[in-house]
C-alpha cells in the first residue's frame, strides 16, 4: 500500500501561526505539522503545548520544532511572520520590515530543496505574497496569499446579520487590496442563489434602507478595532490559513477570495491582488474572472494602483496594464 505523509510547516509561530496550528490539529488536515520561528524556545514550546492536543482530537498530527533546513518534503509552507501595525498604521505601513523577513527567510526555504506551496498571511499580504513569489523563483499558481478570504468572511458575517441567514447561505467577495481599498462585488453577492440586490429591493420595507458603503467600510475597519480591543486579529485568519490548506490537500477545487499573481485576468498583469480563485492540490487551478460593472472595474484599478504605489518602494518599478 502506498502511503504519503501531508506534511505543513508553519513560519512564524505567534498568534496568527499558533492560531492556524491549532485549527489545523483539530481538523486532522495534516499527519506533521512543523513549527518554525527566529525564537527558537518559542516554536518549541508552542510544538509541546500543541502536541498535548492529540489526545483530544479525531486524528494524529504529530508536531514539531524545526528549522529551514527541515522544509524539503513540506507539501504547504504557511507563512505568518511579520509585524502587526502599531496604532495610526495601515498594513501597508509595515511592508518595509515584513519585505527585509521574507528576504531573510525564503531563501533559506528555498535552500532547502522545498517544492510544495507557499501560502502566506503575513501583511500586507497582497505585496509581500508577490515578493515571495519573485524571491522563490517558483509558479505563480503555487504563490498564494490569504488575500480577501477573511474580508469576505466578513462581509457574509455581517449581512448574515442583516438577512437572517446563515453565513454559508451567502456567496460574494470583497476584491482587490487586503486593506483600505478593497471593495464588494455586489453585483455578484447572492444569498441562496438570489441576487443580494434584488432581496434588499424587494425587503426595502422590511429592512429599511441598507447603506451598502457602510457595510463595505465596517469590513475594512472591523480588523482594526479588534486589534484597538485585544492587540491584533488570529482567530479568525487562522481559521481561513487551515481552510485554504484543507482545501489544497482534499483537492476541492474550491472558489476562495485569495492573493493571486494576475498574467492579464482583470486586465491587469504583474500584480497579486484578491480575486475569487480554484483553489486545487497544485495551487491557484484558475483565476475566476467576473463580469465586473464599471464602477466595480474602475474601483478594482484603483486598489491596484494603491498596491502598485507601495510596490516600488521595495523596487518594483515595473507598472504594466493590459487592456481589455
Amino acid at each position: 500500500m502506498r502511503k504519503t505523509t501531508r506534511k505543513v510547516a508553519i513560519i512564524g509561530t505567534g498568534l496568527v501561526g499558533s492560531s492556524a496550528a491549532y485549527s489545523i490539529i483539530n481538523q486532522g488536515i495534516c499527519e506533521e505539522l512543523l513549527m518554525i520561528d527566529i525564537n527558537k524556545e518559542r516554536a518549541i514550546g508552542e510544538a509541546l503545548d500543541l502536541s498535548h492536543c492529540i489526545d483530544f482530537v479525531n486524528s494524529r498530527t504529530k508536531v514539531r520544532a524545526a528549522s529551514y533546513s527541515d522544509l524539503e518534503d513540506v507539501d504547504v509552507a504557511i507563512i505568518t511572520a511579520g509585524p502587526p501595525p502599531k496604532p495610526g498604521q495601515t498594513r501597508l505601513d509595515t511592508l518595509g520590515i515584513g519585505a527585509k523577513i521574507m528576504e531573510d527567510i525564503v531563501p533559506q526555504i528555498m535552500a532547502s530543496g522545498f517544492d510544495g506551496i507557499f501560502l502566506i498571511a503575513s501583511n500586507p499580504v497582497d505585496i509581500i505574497t508577490y515578493h515571495v513569489w519573485k524571491l522563490s523563483g517558483l509558479p505563480r499558481h503555487r504563490v498564494i496569499g490569504t488575500g480577501t478570504s477573511l474580508d469576505s468572511s466578513r462581509l457574509k458575517t455581517f449581512l448574515s446579520e442583516i438577512l437572517d441567514v446563515d453565513p454559508r447561505s451567502i456567496s460574494g467577495y470583497m476584491m482587490g487590496e487586503h486593506g483600505d481599498s478593497q471593495f464588494a462585488a455586489w453585483s455578484h453577492t447572492y444569498v441562496g442563489g438570489k441576487p443580494l440586490l434584488e432581496i434588499l429591493e424587494e425587503r426595502k420595507e422590511e429592512l429599511g434602507e441598507i447603506d451598502l458603503d457602510e457595510i463595505v467600510d465596517k469590513v475594512r475597519k472591523v480588523g482594526f478595532e479588534i486589534l484597538k480591543r485585544k492587540g491584533t486579529t488570529y482567530y479568525g485568519i487562522g481559521n481561513a490559513l487551515a481552510y485554504i490548506t484543507r482545501s489544497i490537500f482534499n483537492d476541492d477545487h474550491k472558489i476562495i477570495a485569495l492573493s493571486c499573481v494576475l498574467d492579464g485576468e482583470y486586465g491587469e498583469k504583474d500584480i497579486c491582488t484578491g480575486v475569487p480563485a480554484v483553489i486545487t492540490r497544485e495551487g491557484i487551478k484558475e483565476i475566476v474572472e467576473l463580469r465586473l460593472t464599471e464602477e466595480e472595474q474602475a474601483k478594482f484599478k484603483q486598489s491596484n494602483a494603491v498596491l502598485r504605489e507601495y510596490m516600488e518602494s521595495i523596487g518594483y518599478k515595473q507598472k504594466v496594464l493590459v487592456t481589455v
